[in-house]
């Protein structure tokens, strides 16, 4: 009797533990609809299982720019920029690379390897690509693509191939725009030739579009030590931009001028 006693004393107090718990069981259709609302808020993608903990899931794909720039880029020219890339160091091999894989290529995706070679700084495949570009029926003479392995090669220091191709697009009575002319004088200056940058610098000044300060300041900061060319530049300078004004320093720096 007294054990019955018990068991019916403890029955009110299980019950009211075990209601308890199931207040506390959310209601699903109250937190989808949450969910939805709040949609756009970190918070959204734990609305399923409150307990759930942030998990992050890759697929495999590469991410940022590459993976967008590649997607660009049709499968030949991948292909073909991975070969040319091989057989760079075996002039035989890639000569053949070129004719059996390269002169097939459509125009856009000539174009395509052209810039991925530049963007990858493969300068000398770059050339090479050009190259062919240029034998193709469909070549017309265009600035940009010049200006781009122009400057490429400049800033690759590799300027005997740079002033190549400048004299082929001298030939072709193309001008290249103020950035180009930048970089190829900045190049030259830095390659210990300023003579070469000076023939840039008269290149630039029978252009037909306007002139700009930067490559003048360019050439004054170069030819420091050159004050001959230097006060040349210098007048044509006031001469063009009257209202600028030009840094001398001490001439005690680079000796009287």
């Amino acid at each position: 009797m007294a054990v019955r006693a018990a068991l019916k004393a403890r029955v009110p107090i299980c019950a009211s533990l075990f209601l308890k718990d199931l207040v506390r069981v959310p209601n699903v259709g109250v937190i989808e609809s949450t969910c939805s609302k709040n949609s756009s808020s970190t918070e959204s993608r734990f609305c399923g299982n409150p307990n759930m903990q942030q998990q992050h899931y890759h697929d495999g794909r590469p991410r940022g720019s590459l993976w967008r720039g590649k997607k660009l880029i049709g499968k030949e020219a991948l292909f073909v920029i991975q070969g040319l890339k091989r057989f760079k160091n075996d002039e035989d091999q890639l000569e053949k690379f070129i004719k059996s894989h390269v002169m097939r290529l459509l125009k856009m995706d000539l174009i395509a390897v052209l810039t991925e070679l530049e963007r990858q700084e493969e300068v000398a495949l770059a050339v090479k690509i050009f190259k062919v570009i240029r034998k193709q029926d469909w070549y017309k003479p265009d600035v940009f693509l010049y200006k781009d392995l122009v400057v490429a090669l400049a800033r690759s220091k590799q300027m005997d191939d740079a002033m190549e191709l400048w004299e082929s697009m001298r030939k072709e009575d193309l001008y290249p725009d103020s950035q180009t002319y930048t970089e190829v004088i900045r190049g030259f200056l830095k390659f210990g030739s300023p003579a070469d940058a000076m023939n840039v610098y008269e290149h630039m000044k029978n252009s037909p579009d306007p002139p700009e300060e930067l490559p003048f300041r360019i050439l004054l900061k170069g030819l420091l030590p050159h004050p001959i060319l230097r006060n040349r530049v210098k007048q044509d300078f006031e001469d063009i931009f009257p209202d600028s004004h030009v840094y001398d320093p001490p001439e005690e720096i680079f000796g009287a001028r």
